[in-house]
């Protein structure tokens, strides 16, 4: 239920700053082991997305309203949903204080916003994107728009850009450079259509064991990889970009039809600036208990912390267990025995109707769920992406489904 009380102060066993994907999971499974447990999630947005299918919607595969669902409806009964953002922390006091000044106090806190998208970082960007061609995946407002700019362009330079890590689901850049081009060779036009995909880093990807086939699926469709240049200027209405190469001062400067931009990403503001940041600005967390490394009656989950797992939906499906469980442990005195491997996933749609799904833990270590070799595209894995990964999250995750994979395949790389 929605809390907009004025009451100036209020104290819980456990507060969520944040409704997303971890703290609606991690607010289910505590209703399902304590119903009794006095629960608060401070979550300003109405609507929740499954993020995770904005590739496809730009894809034209899934429509945006598929994605999306009322917040209220997600919140689990007997949660109280104060429906304000927060804006500092008291770590020391136990409270969090909102942007309205209103202070809530807790024995436990869980801090799981997200993490924020820089556009102004990118000079030009915020006033062109949605138009001139100039769209992202990464925003409910162009996801659609980025199908459009794909079915007009009919020939001509389409850029893709990544920015540096880390962000959320860093295949993402690269998935709607796949399915773009595939599309435009079903269509025909991409003989006549120069792609370029252009990342601020080093590698295609961050794990090597996918390296190979990754590159073998750019090389397929032709596309130009330009590594270490870093989108930093949009002039939508000249249909210019304008990149920085990495580590130097120089710059290249290249025309586009189409621009799909991946904005640099960050810690929201009012965590970066907070006594509970590391020192880029992200969740201080311990990586196995993800309780937080200076206060011990702080938790953390998703994409805030500044673990070095990939910060994708899958992820927070094997942090939300790990972290009621240790949370419980906390408020009873018990020592501490969930452990997160740092487990990872990320379906790389290199075509209509084939992933390659990449699973794996801290270190970069190959972690399969299934037993066949996942460097392969795949139509099973396509399937799952489509129709099974969606159904997981919603009637799984959101509803508080222990659905970790505790017993992985072993890989023989």
């Amino acid at each position: 239920m929605a809390d907009t009380s004025p009451s100036s102060e209020d104290r819980f066993t456990v507060v969520i700053i944040g409704g997303g994907a971890a703290g609606i999971s991690i607010a289910s499974l505590l209703k399902k082991h304590r119903p009794n447990l006095s629960i608060a999630i401070i979550e300003p947005s109405t609507t929740h997305a499954y993020q995770p299918a904005w590739t496809l919607v730009g894809a034209g595969v899934v429509p945006l309203r598929k994605t999306l669902r009322q917040e209220g409806g997600l919140i689990p009964r007997g949660v109280t949903w104060i429906r304000e953002r927060a804006a500092s922390f008291a770590p020391d006091d136990l409270s969090v204080t909102l942007e309205s000044g209103r202070t809530v106090q807790y024995r436990r806190l869980i801090v799981c916003p997200g993490l924020q998208l820089d556009w102004d970082k990118i000079e030009g960007l915020p006033e062109t994107l949605g138009r001139n061609g100039v769209t992202s995946n990464y925003s409910r407002e162009t996801a659609a728009y980025t199908w459009e700019c794909i079915r007009h362009l009919d020939g001509g330079k389409a850029i893709f850009t990544q920015p540096p890590m880390p962000i959320k689901c860093a295949g993402a850049p690269q998935k709607i450079v796949y399915l773009a081009s595939d599309h435009w060779r079903q269509e025909g036009s991409l003989h006549n259509t120069e792609v370029d995909f252009c990342l601020a880093g080093d590698a295609l990807f961050g794990v090597a064991h996918w390296v190979p086939t990754l590159q073998r699926q750019m090389d397929y469709y032709g596309v130009n990889v330009h590594k270490k240049e870093n989108l930093i200027k949009v002039d939508g209405e000249k249909r210019e970009a304008t990149f920085q190469i990495v580590g130097t001062e120089e710059t290249i400067t290249r025309s586009f039809d189409l621009l799909h931009v991946t904005p640099p990403q960050s810690a929201p503001d009012f965590v970066k600036t907070s006594p509970l940041a590391n020192a880029g600005g992200w969740l201080d967390v311990d990586p196995a208990t993800l309780q937080h490394t200076r206060y011990d009656t702080i938790f953390g989950a998703g994409d805030v912390m500044g673990t070095t797992n990939a910060k994708t939906a899958a992820a927070v499906r094997e942090q939300a267990p790990i972290v009621v469980e240790n949370l419980l442990a906390s408020l009873d005195g018990r020592p501490l025995k969930g452990t997160y491997d740092g487990y990872g996933a990320c379906p790389l749609t290199v075509a209509y109707g084939k992933v390659v799904l990449a699973e794996f833990v801290y270190g970069g270590k190959v972690a399969p769920s299934f037993p066949y070799d996942q460097r392969k595209p795949s139509r099973f894995a396509w399937f799952l992406k489509t129709q099974v990964f969606h159904r997981v999250y919603w009637h799984g995750m959101m509803k508080g489904q222990n659905i970790t994979v505790k017993h992985r395949v072993k890989s023989g790389s």
